[in-house]
């Protein structure tokens, strides 16, 4: 866990009391709403469907128990009782008074937190893998590598004001679980011939017109790796769109220029700065390293006496939980724990204040005090003893958290949709809450097998839909909610060996393709229904994922099957949104 040196801490105070100056100044008169507007975002504060909203940034996901508690005295005090838990790895409060918004970041900057750079046309928080620093497969600690860019990209004069927001992805590991190919920069570890360094993904992005990012540099050597981004942002901030927010964003830029020429410009002007002040050091990153608490963990824990096993041969609920949420871990005697914020009933990624209280107790009951944020809305308590596993377990249950669904279907990522969002043209949480009811068999998800299912309630694609296996769009069509589906999409190369990496675009990540007409609301858990009916009859065993059988076969069967479904469609609703 990052702990602030003294330039921090004054950083985040002064934004507080400057924030709390502007925020009187406003509801005093003195300033106008298009004044302020700019103000506020650039402190995390939205105005939402019924509220303000505020985003809380929790750097590349990193909580400390302090923290947790904090938020949830936030929620109690300020909001109704509740936090949401963002694909950005943030936490959002949905229902706060304007006016007690400086109490608020007052609060979170006792707790080394903020609200700085959570929105707004600049560089937003930096996110990585949920297992950094614990994964067996990893090659470097990204964490580090986070908190460096954080530093540099925090008020950033140059960046503050880019054509649009923007967005950073770091991966430490073999395996990519930070979906650096939709992100306007993606950052992956590799050696080569001895020698640390990263390669760089940029034009990659959802939104309105997905795309997944280009492979621009093959490989960076660490120490250019502040230089690097600094040309690359350069090169987008001369000739980014201002004048068409829908074209403002990297991924168009490189298109337009072609990923050759944008690399050209990039690699011109990084020759300029290449070896210039923002030069990292080796110095330097044993400085931000210090700035670490790292767990200290027991030898001996590999050598507890572990009755797990015996545990799960006697209780299937707690073998099936040990099966989806719990991961290997690369200290010997201790494993990776996902708290699951996805049972059937509650929105994905909500966590009542009491829940939040009692996770941060159990985080320095089983670990060191420290937790992780996941891109999928859940937490993880990262350095739990293996021998503690069943203990833990039986806790978790108790607070309705041990739901052993990750990485299966009812694990839905979804935005807060129509119910809070004033740029929603559809709900989320509902039609993920009745999806989940559909599936709420745990034997049958299991059956089903590995299966991503992600909702948007608009093109914003805040609920990442179009990396889904199953992804929804919701739609306006003649006033009326309706929603689009796609399959195929994927965030990472995890669904099929990628022999030669370097050759693929983001890492192997891609957009999930349209089946046809949009739905009805009521229709799309039956649309969901025949689509998983139509993987199981088609795939060659029970390994073969949802995804698999859709890169062999393609979107055909899918599409025959659902739109052949009496249940699901009749003549008058085939015309597309």
């Amino acid at each position: 866990m990052y702990v602030y040196d003294p330039v921090d801490q004054q950083l985040v105070d002064e934004r507080v009391a400057q924030f709390t100056d502007q925020t009187r100044r406003f509801l005093d008169g003195q300033l106008t709403e298009d004044e302020f507007r700019v103000l506020r975002l650039q402190n995390g504060l939205y105005v939402q469907r019924h509220a303000p909203m505020l985003r809380v940034a929790i750097p590349y996901g990193m909580l400390a128990a302090r923290q947790l508690r904090t938020l949830a005295h936030i929620a109690r005090t300020w909001d109704r009782g509740y936090g949401h838990f963002s694909t950005r790895q943030n936490i959002q409060f949905n229902w706060p008074r304007l006016e007690d918004v400086p109490a608020i970041l007052a609060e979170l900057a006792k707790v080394q937190m903020h609200a700085i750079q959570t929105s707004g046309n600049c560089i937003r928080n930096t996110t990585t893998d949920h297992f950094a620093g614990i994964a067996p497969d990893e090659l470097v600690n990204p964490l580090v590598w986070c908190e460096i860019i954080r530093q540099w990209s925090t008020l950033h004069p140059e960046f503050a004001f880019l054509p649009r927001k923007f967005k950073i992805a770091v991966s430490g590991a073999v395996e990519d679980r930070a979906a650096v190919g939709v992100h306007d920069i993606g950052l992956q570890a590799v050696e080569r011939d001895g020698r640390m360094g990263f390669r760089v993904w940029i034009g990659g992005g959802l939104g309105r017109t997905p795309m997944v990012g280009h492979l621009i540099n093959p490989f960076v050597e660490w120490q250019h790796l502040l230089t690097y981004l600094q040309a690359a942002l350069r090169v987008y901030n001369l000739h980014g769109r201002r004048d068409n927010k829908y074209k403002a964003r990297i991924k168009i830029l490189v298109k337009d220029l072609t990923p050759e020429e944008y690399a050209r410009q990039v690699d011109e002007e990084w020759q300029r700065i290449k070896d210039g002040p923002d030069t990292i050091t080796q110095q330097f990153v044993d400085t931000i390293a210090s700035r670490f608490t790292w767990p200290q963990y027991d030898a001996q824990a590999a050598n507890d006496a572990d009755t797990t096993a015996g545990h799960a041969a006697l209780n299937p609920a707690f073998a099936h939980w040990l099966r989806r949420n719990v991961k290997d871990h690369k200290v010997a005697g201790y494993a990776a724990v996902t708290v699951s914020l996805k049972p059937t009933g509650v929105p994905p990624g909500d966590i009542t204040a009491d829940q939040m209280d009692a996770v941060a107790d159990l985080s320095e009951r089983y670990g060191f005090g420290e937790l992780r944020v996941s891109h999928e809305q859940n937490l993880i308590l990262a350095d739990v003893r293996r021998s503690q596993l069943h203990e833990l377990w039986q806790e978790l249950r108790a607070l309705g958290l041990a739901t052993a669904n990750i990485g299966l279907l009812t694990n839905i990522i979804a935005c807060p949709g129509g119910d809070f969002c004033s740029l929603a043209n559809a709900v989320s949480i509902p039609v993920a809450e009745s999806i989940q009811r559909r599936f709420d068999d745990l034997d049958y998800l299991f059956e089903i097998g590995e299966l991503d299912l992600n909702i948007s309630g608009c093109i914003n694609a805040c609920g990442h839909h179009h990396v889904g296996h199953i992804g929804i769009l919701g739609v306006d069509k003649a006033g009326e909610e309706w929603y689009q589906v796609t399959i195929g999409g994927r965030q990472n190369g995890a669904a099929k060996p990628l022999p030669d990496l370097e050759s693929q675009r983001g890492g192997g990540a891609a957009i999930g393709r349209i089946i046809g007409p949009s739905f009805a609301r009521a229709t799309v858990p039956v649309v969901v229904d025949r689509l998983i009916r139509t993987y199981l009859s088609l795939r060659d065993s029970e390994d073969e994922r949802f995804i698999d059988v859709v890169d062999r076969l393609g979107i055909d069967p899918f599409k025959k099957d659902v739109y052949s479904d009496p249940e699901i469609v009749k003549p008058e609703e085939t015309a597309d949104a």
